[in-house]
């Protein structure tokens, strides 16, 4: 992890401008040894000037303890180490105020006219104390040496501080401009596990609506004829034995149709898991496909089982005329295949009707439509209102509400459109239409 920059700033520990204290320490020290420098430099000059030496000394302290806040005011520092260049004194402040003036966040432009100042400065000050000496007696070597020592000097004492200054800076430049790329990196990527957390979040509840719609697909419409049967069986038992045990047949069959559906989704939901890693939950295992897919299409995928198509539904139509229900099949144009959740849509569409119609118009005629087109296929499933205003509730079938949202969710997936609603006779009308591609 790295530190951003507003940690950097709560991390500063050091006193006053000073970012840590081994920055003052060293700062200190510094300050300490140019000071010291200055006062034993202060001596000679103080001899030369004709005061007290006390007085020099007094001066080289003050003059050399500016080097204290170079990180400060390095302008300040580099100014006060020109002015007193002619005292021949603070060669070691000049060195390092040039340094941190290069390093500094500074224009360039006043750090080289500074720079050609204090090289200046030294240029005439080494000319003039070296003609001196040469005037005195003191060297004997030609005139040649005169300029070549003062330019010597000059450079010397400029230009190392200035070009290491300079490459400091830049690289601490970069180190800083690397720090944020890595916090901006950092905080890119917390935003993009916080999104695939929440895309994480929205697939598992798209995942739990699919299975809760197909659960109810495969056991709201088997439950309720079985319902339907065990009601007509307990108002026949007396009466009509031989058609008592007909229906009683007919509970069993469904019941075993019913368990067996189940079954294979359970299934396809374990197979999935042991395919992906064995995770512990058919939720995460979900995820990893896509989302919002029927089951049917992840059954076919698997190649576990096979699940219902169009070819069933006229045996759909046939479970719910034994439950007593008058029920008109009509197929239009010629029947294909098609996919295999086209297919599966198609049947749990007028499965889920049909179941419907049980639940809430029991004894109404109703009408189931198929038409093959060209590029779709259309279905609707449409019932007269029910004979007796109470038969609807007679078997006492229980309605969560939640069958027409499955029927438009697994119809919108497939790109179709679907509509239902009352019909001006009192009835109820259910119409799908799917792509055929």
């Amino acid at each position: 992890m790295t530190t951003t920059g507003e940690e950097h700033e709560a991390a500063r520990g050091g006193p006053w401008w000073w970012a840590r204290w081994r920055s003052a320490v060293l700062d200190g020290a510094l300050a300490a040894a140019s000071a010291v420098e200055c006062a034993v430099e202060g001596v000679p000059f103080a001899r030369d000037a004709g005061i007290a030496p006390a007085v020099g000394v007094v001066f080289g302290l003050l003059a050399g303890s500016v080097l204290l806040v170079r990180r400060r005011w390095p302008i300040a520092v580099v100014l006060v180490a020109i002015a007193i260049t002619p005292a021949e004194m603070g060669f070691l402040m000049g060195v390092v105020g040039l340094y941190t003036l290069a390093a500094s966040e500074l224009p360039r432009r006043i750090i080289a006219s500074l720079a050609g100042m204090s090289l200046v400065g030294t240029l005439i000050v080494t000319f003039v104390r070296v003609r001196q000496d040469m005037a005195r007696g003191d060297l004997t070597l030609g005139d040649w040496f005169v300029p070549f020592a003062s330019i010597t000097t000059a450079i010397g004492m400029t230009a190392p501080p200035v070009l290491l200054g300079l490459y400091v800076g830049a690289r601490r430049r970069l180190m800083e401009s690397l720090r944020e790329r890595a916090d901006s990196l950092e905080r890119e990527l917390q935003l993009l596990a916080e999104r695939a957390e929440e895309r994480a979040e929205w697939a598992r509840g798209e995942e739990r609506t699919r299975i809760a719609r197909e659960m109810h697909d495969v056991v709201a419409h088997r439950v309720s004829l079985m319902v339907v049967h065990a009601a007509a069986l307990q108002a026949i038992a007396r009466k009509d034995p031989e058609k008592a045990v007909k229906n009683a047949a007919l509970v069993g069959d469904m019941g075993r149709q019913a368990l067996t559906e189940l079954r294979e989704m359970l299934g396809v939901l374990r197979s999935g898991d042991g395919v992906r890693g064995g995770s512990s939950s058919a939720v995460p295992a979900a995820v990893e496909v896509a989302a919002a897919v029927a089951v049917s299409r992840a059954v076919v995928d698997e190649g576990a089982v096979e699940g219902p198509c169009l070819s069933d539904v006229e045996e759909l139509v046939g479970q719910s005329a034994a439950a007593g229900m008058v029920v008109d099949l009509s197929v239009e144009g010629e029947a294909r295949s098609y996919a295999a959740e086209i297919e599966q849509t198609a049947f749990r569409v007028v499965q889920e009707a049909l179941t419907n119609v049980h639940k809430h118009a029991a004894g109404a005629k109703t009408y189931v439509r198929l038409a093959h087109r060209v590029s779709e296929i259309a279905m609707q499933v449409e019932n007269e209102p029910p004979p007796e205003a109470g038969s609807a509730s007679s078997a006492r079938l229980p309605s969560g509400g939640n069958g027409l949202v499955g029927m438009k969710e697994r119809v919108a997936a497939l790109g179709g459109v679907f509509v239902s609603g009352p019909t001006e006779a009192g009835g109820f009308r259910v119409s799908a239409v799917i792509p055929a591609a």
